[in-house]
């Protein structure tokens, strides 16, 4: 796979990809699937929903055949799934999905007053008051103590996020499954780690530790200034897990591509090098090489560092 940009003139823009443009489409394309009608639920926690129109144009074959290319190619996971529907396509029995992952009010508030309930009486009215809906879902029983609202909660959202979708959950499963997890999954050293990577964002302290160092010499005056931007690259990446211009994706970004860690790792390992002739940051994504500045403080350093990412979105458009 090899991957060029053009303007809105049609105009290819400069550039060989040697890995960065190709992690960069990767990056757009999971973007763009995260909203696409197949999927519901709260942030980083998505899960698929049945769709008549997405299911007749075979959609989730296509939506699983995308996120296989991604995780095969060196891009990203589809870091925006919950690790529910992840686990169940790989095999592994896992459920943890809560109440917050129903978007549908009505339903988070019949399931709020089941798991409120106080006594069996109460358990025992509310479950009657819901039946229509526990039935469909095949968990309606007679309640005989108060701990069986917490078995009645867990099977209804069972059903409510995965075995009422699962006819569109297996055709994705064909996709996923016939290019990526019968080749990553099965291998005893990286089917823990690539299920864990699969939705995984990155944070600061990730980051950080990500990208090694191009050091001078120990004992000149330029070694001292790059300890000093080093320092300041640190505090920057905590300020961007705050409120800030930049987030720590957009740092990501701006260095390799990628705005999460990818399942097959990165490739080449990501470096962090030093400039003297410019004041703002600079950052070749094929080598994953990032370029600090020198500056002589942190308020000039984060300035600088904000409008070098913000004025670098990257060649392709979000």
């Amino acid at each position: 796979m090899l991957v060029r940009f053009t303007d809105d003139a049609g105009v290819f823009e400069d550039g060989i990809d040697t890995g960065g443009l190709r992690r960069e489409f990767l990056t757009i394309l999971m973007n763009h699937l995260k909203d696409r009608p197949i999927f519901d639920g709260s942030t980083g926690q998505h899960y698929l929903v049945y769709n008549a129109n997405a299911l007749r144009e075979d959609e989730y074959f296509l939506a699983g055949k995308m996120i296989a290319v991604s995780v095969v190619r060196g891009g990203p996971g589809p870091y925006f799934l919950s690790e529910d529907p992840v686990l169940y396509l790989a095999g592994q029995p896992s459920f943890k999905a809560t109440m917050n992952d129903v978007t549908e009010e009505e339903i988070k508030k019949a399931l709020r007053e089941i798991d409120h309930a106080a006594s069996v009486e109460a358990l025992r009215e509310f479950t009657l008051k819901h039946s229509t809906m526990f039935q469909t879902a095949g968990c309606l029983r007679y309640v005989a103590t108060l701990e069986e609202k917490r078995t009645i909660v867990s099977d209804y959202l069972r059903w409510y996020i995965i075995d009422c979708n699962s006819c569109v959950i297996d055709r994705r499963r064909a996709g996923v499954l016939g290019l990526c997890f019968s080749v990553i999954l099965p291998l005893p050293v990286t089917r823990n780690d690539t299920i864990e990577k699969v939705s995984t964002t990155v944070t600061a302290l990730e980051l950080e530790g990500l990208f090694k160092t191009d050091l001078s010499l120990s004992g000149n005056n330029r070694r001292l200034r790059e300890g000093q931007t080093l320092g300041y690259w640190a505090h920057y990446l905590l300020d961007c897990e705050g409120q800030a211009a930049v987030g720590v994706e957009d740092a990501f970004l701006f260095a390799t591509g990628l705005t999460s860690l990818p399942p097959s790792g990165l490739e080449p390992l990501p470096r962090i090098q030093f400039l003297d002739d410019s004041p703002f940051p600079m950052a070749n994504t094929c080598s994953n090489t990032m370029k600090l500045p020198l500056l002589d403080s942190y308020n000039v350093f984060k300035s600088h560092m904000d409008f070098g990412i913000q004025s670098s979105t990257g060649s392709g458009c979000f």
